[in-house]
């Protein structure tokens, strides 16, 4: 008989959500991880990261209505205390998960963990058995190799810092650059962000990302496109960045450089190859109902799996929770993606559901594109915004709503409505019968449809 019927490595909100899913079902569960229980999103990234976004957005919704009734002279960021803030909610949840799960009859396990073999692992130099194993144990940052790279610091240190340095150089155009360089910009550094591609945040619309380049500017960001890292020195009190922008030679003087150059599957240290797990870069490798391909007796979920779902945590934790129901059940439950909102979370914030244009076509839809430049509505101009639009993609033939893409202040709490109509396959002409409470950011939706 197995030490347990499950053993879930991995104690982010996936690991621990599903833990307690199967506990709840009388499975004899423990729950192994060697890092503080609560994982990235919790600890070091969605979570935290908003917290200290709150206070860039009281910064920047001063200096909107600089002129309009608000006098913003000398309204700065206490950087230390707005970390001290963000501690006041971080520290207390790892304690606060374990004392849960226990109550909830599941071990608690804090320990780094490898596969001895397709039924074993070791768990802190102890010998574990299951009946099943799952894998959720999320990300880390995409390996560079770049003379220096070990100089840059991570988003995991960024959520750290003590003190706010002047000047920061963020790597990459994805989520984790843009996210904190507009909250460190508010809060009195110089940012720049350097991207390889034409184009960052590639996943989003292109028209509303340049959109947000533009108003990254006014706020002091600098986006270099087609920008190669060379190296990285130190100095005697600072960096030197060397670089290729579009094959021109240049270089930098930073304090501080942060990788956010993207994300990898964080497997490493598991011996996957010892528990007879297929794995691959893009992660463990499952079947669509999650099920390893290879060891049927382990699932993965979330970032270590590779799936078609989005790097995002309420994907995590769904995925999580259909593992452990076909383990369950013995069933092949698929997860269902439609609908799954996502966001950028700068001033404003950029969001994404569903199809993009170019997808749309690719798939052959004959779409309606419903374009609104919304800076001038009354729900931006009462904030004092002047850069936000709208883009909602409607299949011509069925009148329902593919794919939506927005940039505006409350727009990701927007985007949630539209989230439902197109899992549900709702039309334009049924979300624009609704009534909606006004005046709200909600009450345009029927404007932009």
């Amino acid at each position: 008989m197995p030490d347990y019927d499950l053993i879930v490595i991995g104690a982010g909100m996936a690991g621990v959500s599903a833990a307690n899913k199967a506990s709840a079902q009388g499975w004899r569960v423990a729950i192994a991880d060697r890092l503080p229980y609560g994982g990235t999103c919790a600890l070091r990234g969605c979570d935290p990261k908003k917290i200290l976004r709150r206070g860039a957005e009281i910064i920047d919704a001063a200096r909107l209505l600089r002129g309009k009734g608000i006098r913003d002279g000398g309204l700065t960021i206490d950087w230390q205390a707005l970390m001290a803030h963000k501690r006041g909610f971080t520290d207390p949840v790892p304690a606060n998960l374990e004392k849960s799960l226990a109550r909830n009859g599941v071990d608690t396990l804090n320990e780094p963990v490898r596969f001895t073999g397709p039924h074993t692992v070791d768990v802190g130099g102890r010998a574990l058995t299951a009946g099943h194993f799952l894998i959720v144990t999320g990300a880390r940052p995409r390996p560079l190799d770049f003379s220096g790279h070990e100089l840059m610091v991570d988003s995991t240190h960024f959520m750290e810092l003590g003190d706010l340095p002047r000047r920061i150089l963020f790597v990459g155009g994805g989520f984790i650059s843009f996210e904190f360089a507009h909250i460190a910009a508010r809060a009195g550094a110089r940012t720049t962000i350097v991207d390889r591609g034409a184009r960052p945040l590639k996943k989003f619309d292109p028209d509303l990302v340049e959109l947000l380049v533009e108003r990254g500017t006014e706020a002091g960001i600098e986006v270099h496109r087609k920008t190669q890292v060379d190296s990285i020195e130190r100095t005697s009190s600072a960096y030197r960045v060397h670089l290729h922008e579009d094959a021109v030679p240049t270089t930098l003087e930073v304090d501080l450089v942060v990788h956010g150059a993207g994300r990898v599957p964080d497997l490493s240290d598991l011996d996957l190859d010892s528990g007879e797990i297929a794995h691959s870069e893009r992660g463990v490798g499952v079947a669509p109902h999650l099920q390893s391909t290879s060891n049927p007796i382990v699932y993965a979920a979330g970032d270590a799996a590779d799936t078609s779902g989005m790097p995002l945590t309420p994907v995590a934790v769904f995925e999580g929770k259909v593992a452990v129901s076909n383990m369950l059940n013995g069933t092949t439950t698929i997860p269902d993606y439609s609908g799954v909102p996502t966001a950028v979370f700068t001033i404003p914030e950029l969001v994404r559901i569903g199809m993009s244009e170019l997808e749309a076509q690719e798939n052959g839809y004959d779409i309606d594109v419903r374009y609104n430049d919304t800076g001038d509505w009354y729900s931006n101009y009462r904030v004092g915004e002047h850069t936000a639009a709208t883009k909602i993609l409607v299949d011509r033939a069925t009148d329902r709503i593919l794919g939506a893409h927005l940039l505006g202040p409350e727009y990701a709490e927007l985007a949630n409505t539209l989230a439902v109509a197109i899992r549900l396959g709702l039309t334009r002409r049924q979300l624009k019968s609704a009534t909606a409470t006004y005046p709200t950011v909600g009450s345009d939706l029927g404007s932009m449809l």
